[in-house]
């Protein structure tokens, strides 16, 4: 089923999770583990980042994902990034990814890779996008960036941009991290205001680690509300506390977009199943 069935059909808002394909080979044998748990939060989709290097054929991405499909009857949503692809490349992903009987392509500029050298074909998240849709019958969605991409010189820029990626054939927009709801209604409205009508899903990040809260933010550009930095603050020397008062945070953020009229949230595990379990168990009957 494609995403923008889901979005149409499930008369509710969409809840859905994403994970990474583990570097090592050795824990790629107990993904099941995580996604046995995730499943039964019965998401309503769960997207899997791009694990670069290798084959179409042997992209664990892909494997990842088909698995998904095939034993846990979950919709599966694959990224893919273009930055160091050229088109051939991205054909032999795009045939594996259908081969593997999945719908739903979530496609990425992708940052800079030291072991690859950017091909110069697809610049732009939506040179990719645009190459899909005219060459494949896939659901694509795209990244969005409620406080700004790093790389964009100021707001306008910004909508103009994601409103390319929407014209290339977007057709649902998942979201980067971010602590301030606030932050999002404005760039929802920002959105309507620039003539972007598909699904816009909040992505949400349980961050219970002091340590992981600092590589966010320097990451992603998200700022932190004043209230966040007094729990960091009050807690980040202990860490049962710290990982309570984050979990507690981000159910309160979820329960808020919910109630503000989402069109669900985009839940990002970091493969973490507690996480997960946690946040369902806090907001079932919320979501369902």
């Amino acid at each position: 089923m494609k995403l923008t069935e889901i979005y149409q059909n499930k008369g509710r808002q969409v809840v859905s999770f994403e994970i990474f394909p583990p570097k090592k080979d050795e824990e790629l044998l107990h993904i099941d583990d995580t996604l046995s748990i995730l499943a039964e939060c019965r998401p309503d989709f769960i997207s899997v980042t791009f694990g670069a290097g290798g084959s179409a054929n042997n992209n664990k991405t892909i494997e990842i994902a088909r698995k998904i499909k095939e034993k846990y009857h979950i919709e599966p949503v694959v990224h893919l990034t273009g930055m160091c692809y050229d088109k051939q490349e991205i054909d032999g992903f795009a045939r594996a990814i259908a081969d593997a009987g999945i719908e739903n392509i979530m496609a990425l500029r992708g940052d800079a890779n030291p072991n690859a050298a950017p091909k110069g074909v697809f610049t732009h998240a939506s040179d990719l996008i645009a190459y899909l849709k005219e060459h494949y019958d896939f659901c694509i969605s795209g990244a969005c960036y409620p406080e700004i991409h790093p790389d964009s010189k100021d707001r306008v820029s910004e909508m103009q941009n994601l409103k390319k990626k929407v014209d290339a054939g977007a057709q649902v927009l998942l979201s980067q991290l971010f602590f301030d709801n606030e932050v999002f209604y404005r760039f929802r409205e920002d959105c309507r205001i620039a003539g972007i009508d598909v699904p816009v899903t909040p992505g949400i990040m349980p961050v219970t680690k002091g340590a992981q809260i600092k590589r966010m933010v320097e990451l992603c550009g998200a700022t932190l509300p004043e209230r966040y930095e007094r729990i960091i603050h009050r807690f980040e020397d202990n860490p049962d506390a710290l990982f309570d008062a984050g979990m507690a945070y981000c159910v309160s953020q979820i329960i808020d977009l919910l109630a503000n009229g989402t069109d669900g949230v985009h839940i990002y595990t970091m493969n973490n199943t507690r996480i997960a379990g946690t946040i369902c168990e806090s907001v079932k009957n919320i979501i369902r």
